[in-house]
């Protein structure tokens, strides 16, 4: 009937209030989202706006989604493969940047090894406001 609609989470049936705007609008929008659900004899949907599906799945993609349908299973499955493809391509890059990164660390060890040199840095702890002991002064008194 005018007015009735299924729950897309739920799948049962919902009416729009007749205290709603768009309960005498003239048609009857494809989607709504609702506010407040009224448990009568029936539910009613009450606070509602019409939606279009898109705004959902861009707004709620945890709940919903758009299908896509694909002319041939044919397609589908030739695009999946291209897709794995990609995949594993992108992971055998990482992999080998992943083996030259850790090549050239060991060369670095080696060197700084040979070198008798440490390959961690030395770093010194800065604090806000401190002075190294170096520059510390009596201050300069200003008096009368």
């Amino acid at each position: 009937g005018i007015g009735e609609y299924a729950n897309l989470r739920t799948g049962l049936p919902c009416h729009l209030h007749p205290s709603s705007a768009l309960y005498g609008l003239g048609y009857t929008p494809d989607y709504l989202v609702y506010h407040e659900l009224i448990m009568t004899t029936k539910e009613y949907m009450r606070c509602v706006t019409a939606v279009e599906p898109e705004w959902l799945a861009e707004m709620g993609p945890m709940f919903f989604s758009i299908k896509t349908g694909h002319s041939s299973r044919l397609e589908k499955r030739k695009r999946e493969k291209e897709e794995r493809e990609v995949m594993e391509r992108e992971a055998a890059e990482a992999e080998e940047a992943e083996k030259k990164r850790t090549e050239l660390e060991q060369l670095r060890s080696a060197v700084h090894k040979a070198r008798g040199t440490s390959t961690r840095r030395r770093t010194s702890i800065v604090t806000p406001g401190a002075v190294s002991s170096s520059r510390m002064r009596t201050p300069r008194r200003v008096g009368l």
